[in-house]
């Protein structure tokens, strides 16, 4: 039996409204924001097992010569991110490390991200704690 996923693109305009509901009327629902649109190749429908996917970033998207748009363009997509919530890491790395600043920022060093076992072939959750605040 497929379990239906719902992913959302933050840089679609009728999907960042059905997103924008969604977040309002479950606010304590985890949610897996997945930083860029991986290639058709890569399937991360498993990932959708701790939470809806958002996804951040078309696949093309890329920092050209300046990271202050692209900073204000993810600030505004992870503004809603919160400790309970996953980062799912794909696409640039540039991407990847301004993006987990940018979260790290929201939530004071205290986040989730989900790490894929290629063993196993399924992701696992690992939590950071920047400052040791706690677990």
């Amino acid at each position: 039996m497929t379990k239906n996923v719902t992913v959302y693109e933050l840089y679609d305009r009728r999907s960042l409204a059905d997103f924008l509901d969604y977040k309002e009327s479950n606010p304590k629902e985890p949610l897996v924001y997945v930083l860029q649109h991986p290639p058709e190749s890569i399937n991360i429908l498993g990932a959708a097992e701790y939470g809806r996917l958002v996804i951040c970033l078309p696949y093309n998207s890329q920092i050209i010569f300046s990271s202050g748009p692209f900073i204000h363009k993810m600030r505004k997509n992870l503004k809603d991110f919160e400790e309970h919530d996953y980062i799912l890491c794909t696409g640039d790395p540039a991407i990847i490390g301004i993006s987990t600043s940018i979260v790290s920022d929201i939530t004071q060093g205290c986040y989730n991200f989900l790490k894929w076992d290629k063993r196993e072939r399924t992701y696992y959750p690992l939590r950071i704690d920047l400052h040791n605040k706690g677990e």
